[in-house]
């Protein structure tokens, strides 16, 4: 039942938004057209700045708000954790209209998150899509912590776990640091299973590591 609930609503949420007339006057766009390679070198860029410690705040102004009050054209999509220690925006050192961000506990897909980034992707022409995962993860620990003692996990949280779950089996064996792992397979899991759908053809997409002690970012293989 819950299943089918979700699935109505995601449907009738995408319609909605398929549905809805565009904006008369779209205005200027913000920023020049950009490729999933300079989409990437962007926040790659604004990422070592912010690691550096000097930032640039970009695009913050009252213009830029004018600017961008009949249209938005962000380049990039970042489907990254609630943590409030990675804040996309500060984390790429980007401003306002430049990023959709989309943010759930250790990045776990459900029908809100892929109907969203198919608005972005589809309606407003969003070239790449960038799984943000991250060095002590809550949602990875609880995983973890499930698998080794049994435990039950309370109420909603348990869609989280049973999500990361399958990322966990499949490294648990590996030598070193099984929460790394567990997170660095999760984030490449979420990537592929976006890759593989069709909604998302369009888009590039890459997914990362945020290290929490460095503030740097890498690519994930």
């Amino acid at each position: 039942m819950a299943s089918n609930r979700r699935a109505f609503l995601t449907a009738t949420a995408v319609t909605a938004l398929a549905a809805a007339p565009a904006t008369a006057a779209p205005g200027p766009r913000p920023h020049p057209p950009v490729t999933p390679r300079t989409a990437l070198d962007e926040l790659l860029a604004g990422n070592r700045r912010y690691a550096a410690g000097h930032p640039r705040h970009p695009h913050d102004s009252a213009g830029r708000r004018r600017l961008l009050a009949a249209a938005q054209h962000p380049f990039a999509v970042i489907v990254g954790c609630i943590d409030s220690r990675v804040p996309p925006e500060l984390v790429f050192d980007q401003g306002i209209g430049d990023l959709l961000c989309i943010r759930t506990a250790g990045q776990v897909l459900d029908e809100a998150v892929l109907g969203s980034i198919q608005y972005g992707v589809q309606e407003l022409g969003v070239p790449l899509v960038l799984v943000l995962g991250h060095e002590r993860c809550g949602a990875v620990a609880a995983t973890l912590e499930h698998l080794r003692t049994g435990a039950p996990v309370p109420g909603h949280l348990e869609l989280l776990v049973d999500e990361i779950v399958p990322a966990a089996l499949r490294t648990r064996a590996l030598p070193g640091d099984w929460a790394e792992h567990t997170l660095r397979a999760h984030a490449a899991w979420v990537r592929d299973a976006i890759r593989a759908d069709p909604a998302f053809g369009s888009a590039h997409v890459e997914a990362a590591r945020f290290d929490l002690d460095t503030g740097l970012v890498s690519v994930l293989p």
